[in-house]
C-alpha cells in the first residue's frame, strides 16, 4: 500500500507537468481532445434485464504497479450527469494529499432510480413517486452477482469494499446494511431516504441488529437541516446507541449548516477522512 502511494504522488506530479506542457501558446488550429478520468463499460444485466453502464476511477499509479491491488467503493447514482465526477474529484484529492486511503471508485449509472433505491413500500404515496418502486432486492442481486464479479475480473483489487450512498441511495445502504450486512465491509449514508414504507426500516432495525451474528463492519451516517430525514436519522442513530453492536464501528455526523441539496461533497469528505484514514508514508 505504500508503494502504491508514493506511485499516486508521483502519478500526480506527471500529470501536472504534462498539463503545464500541455499549455502552451494556443494555435488557432488546436483541436479539443476529450478529457479522460475514468474508464466505462457496459454491462448486460440478467438479473435486471437490462444494460447498466458502470464508471470507474483508477487511480494514479495502479496502472505502473502490476502488484497493487485497491479496495473498492462502489456507488449507485454514479453516472457522469451524476455524482460520480465530484466523489472521483474527492478520492483523487483526499488519496493524493493523503487524507484518505487509495480507492478504486464504481459508479453506478441510474435507469430507474427509484426502483432500484427503494425496497416494496405498503405506503400508497411512496408508490406515486415513479411508475415502479420496491426493486432493492433485484438491485443488490445485481451488484452482489454480476457487478462484483465483473470488478473483480477487469481490476486488481482487495476483498476491501464500501458502498457511499445519498437520499434514496443513502436508504439503499442502511437497508443494505440492516438486510445483508455480509455484502459490504463499510457503509456511508447521508440524508438516508428512511421515511420510506412508513419508517418500517428504523421500526425494525432493534430487533435486527440484536438478532444479527457478529460482523466487522463500519457504517457512517450524516445529516442536513432537512425536516422529516434529520429526525428519523437521529431516531435511527438512537436505536444504533441502544444496541450493542458487537463488531460494528459507526459514526453519526450532524450538519445542520447543510441542507438536502448540499450535504453529499462535504458530508463525503468528513466521512472518507474518519473511515478511509490514510498512515503516513514512510
Amino acid at each position: 500500500m505504500q508503494k502504491i502511494r508514493k506511485l499516486f504522488a508521483l502519478g500526480l506530479v506527471l500529470a501536472s507537468i504534462a498539463c503545464v506542457h500541455g499549455q502552451g501558446r494556443p494555435s488557432s488550429d488546436d483541436k479539443a481532445v476529450p478529457l479522460v478520468i475514468g474508464e466505462t463499460f457496459t454491462i448486460n444485466s440478467k438479473t435486471l434485464g437490462e444494460t447498466r453502464r458502470i464508471n470507474v476511477y483508477v487511480p494514479p499509479g495502479y496502472v505502473e504497479s502490476v502488484d497493487a491491488r485497491l479496495p473498492v467503493l462502489y456507488m449507485p447514482d454514479g453516472g457522469i450527469a451524476e455524482d460520480f465526477l465530484h466523489v472521483a474529484g474527492l478520492v483523487q484529492v483526499s488519496a493524493g494529499n493523503g487524507t484518505m486511503r487509495p480507492f478504486l471508485l464504481v459508479g453506478i449509472e441510474n435507469t430507474e432510480r427509484r426502483r432500484d433505491m427503494t425496497g416494496l413500500t405498503e405506503n400508497q404515496n411512496d408508490k406515486k413517486i415513479a411508475p415502479r418502486v420496491g426493486g432493492s432486492a433485484e438491485f443488490r442481486s445485481f451488484i452482489r452477482r454480476e457487478l462484483m464479479p465483473q470488478i473483480k475480473r477487469r481490476y486488481r483489487t482487495t476483498d476491501e469494499t464500501a458502498i457511499v450512498g445519498e437520499s434514496l441511495a443513502g436508504l439503499f445502504v442502511i437497508e443494505t446494511f440492516l438486510l445483508e450486512p455480509d455484502l459490504f465491509d463499510t457503509y456511508i449514508a447521508f440524508d438516508p431516504s428512511l421515511w420510506w414504507n412508513n419508517e418500517k426500516l428504523v421500526n425494525g432495525a432493534g430487533k435486527r441488529l440484536r438478532e444479527r451474528p457478529k460482523l466487522k463492519k463500519t457504517l457512517y451516517l450524516a445529516s442536513s437541516d432537512e425536516k422529516g430525514i434529520a429526525e428519523v436519522t437521529q431516531r435511527f442513530a438512537d436505536i444504533l446507541g441502544r444496541n450493542t453492536l458487537f463488531g460494528v464501528s459507526w459514526y453519526y455526523e450532524k450538519m445542520p449548516n447543510e441542507k438536502h441539496s448540499t450535504i453529499y461533497h462535504p458530508a463525503a469528505l468528513k466521512a472518507f477522512r474518519t473511515v478511509f484514514k490514510s498512515v503516513a508514508i514512510k
